[in-house]
């Protein structure tokens, strides 16, 4: 089974790859959710013996895009193609949640031949996960992330069972959201994994000074290769 480890540091990356992933999510910002990340860091991850896929993703917030947000994620796609990653994760949503079609077609469309498309976690905030599935496919997307519409996957599951069911063998469901050693176990009894996607990060001490000026969060987080090792183990 496939473990994607989502990083947004240089620590992160070399801890991913320590810990034996077998693909990185580049990002920058994972405590909003994960933004596009700088040239540097992708250009970091593209000399290293690992896939990677970029996030695209110009601010935090909702997925409901203007034009000029769009503009820019086409610059950035353009950005992390030509730095090395085998694709982009992206979503687009209408006010009320619904998938964005127009906008989609238009970033999808921005991508090189052979370029992976991965349909992010916009799709947990739609009403109907087995319309968003189909529209996926036929979008193009090669795999969804997805926490079942839940802050974990675990407590997503009944939704994902949907997601999976909806998919078939058209476009591989990749659950993320919280997931780690200790409940994969749960998530491989429930659900046909062939991916999954985790940070397996942990809390970092930080300067009260620096959250009191509103520096940092107050539980900024980094990943482990320990807790990479263990997941993989249990996906082993």
């Amino acid at each position: 089974m496939l473990l994607e480890v989502c990083v947004d540091s240089p620590e992160g990356l070399r801890a991913a790859i320590r810990g034996g992933a077998d693909r990185l999510e580049v990002c920058s910002a994972l405590a909003l959710g994960g933004l596009t990340p700088t040239t540097t860091m992708m250009a970091s991850a593209g000399i290293e013996d690992m896939p990677f896929v970029a996030m695209i993703r110009p601010r935090p917030g909702d997925f409901v895009w203007s034009n000029e947000e769009q503009e820019h994620m086409l610059a950035e796609i353009d950005e992390a193609i030509e730095m090395g990653a085998s694709g982009v994760v992206l979503g687009a949503s209408l006010p009320d949640g619904r998938l964005d079609l127009p906008v989609l077609r238009r970033l999808l469309a921005h991508l090189p031949e052979g370029a992976e498309a991965v349909l992010h976690r916009a799709v947990d905030l739609t009403p109907d996960p087995r319309l968003a599935v189909a529209q996926a496919v036929k979008l193009g997307f090669h795999r969804i992330l997805t926490s079942g519409g839940a802050a974990r996957a675990v407590d997503g599951i009944g939704r994902l069972k949907q997601m999976f069911d909806a998919a078939g063998d058209a476009i591989t469901i990749m659950p993320g959201g919280g997931i780690d050693a200790g409940n994969i176990g749960t998530l491989a009894a429930l659900l046909p994994l062939t991916e999954v996607h985790a940070s397996c990060a942990v809390a970092l001490p930080q300067s009260p000074a620096a959250v009191a000026l509103g520096l940092t969060g107050p539980d900024r987080r980094e990943t482990d290769p320990a807790r990479v090792r263990a997941l993989k183990s249990a996906l082993d």
